[in-house]
């Protein structure tokens, strides 16, 4: 499993012009992506790892802040590129695997007391965000 995170001040994303989740204020973005081997324990240990840590103001975490968060699929994350033009998406799980984790990513997240917004697992989605500081992580599970 592997996670894009950004501390954001605001966030949002949209489907066919509707804005189907977003955040305002200090929070965070994650992008997460699924491989084949991933399961809901990995899943349940890279949300407690990003609910707690410090990387809001002041050394924070989102759990310290109880900020929000928006959480985004993004099977691209596991693309190959170390060969020819066009990436290969093979490392990425298929739907029938990657939504039900991503659901229970979000769910942990939930579990452990965030607010989360969410974008529509597999839809064409448009993501508009302020990163603040700039602050960016790549973490894998």
């Amino acid at each position: 499993m592997r996670a894009v995170v950004q501390r954001v001040s605001q966030a949002s994303v949209t489907v066919d012009g509707e804005v189907v989740g977003a955040i305002d204020g200090p929070g965070l973005l994650i992008l997460l992506g699924v491989t084949h081997d991933d399961t809901v324990e990995k899943a349940a240990a890279l949300a407690t790892k990003i609910w707690t840590l410090r990387i809001l103001e002041g050394e924070r975490s989102a759990a310290d802040e109880q900020a929000p968060i928006l959480a985004i699929s993004q099977f691209t994350l596991y693309a190959d590129t170390r060969k020819g033009r066009r990436p290969s998406w093979s490392a990425a799980a298929p739907g029938s695997v990657s939504e039900p984790l991503y659901d229970a990513f979000c769910a942990a997240l939930q579990d452990l007391g965030a607010k989360v917004e969410r974008g529509i697992f597999g839809a064409d989605m448009q993501v508009a965000l302020i990163n603040d500081g700039p602050v960016t992580l790549i973490l894998d599970a």
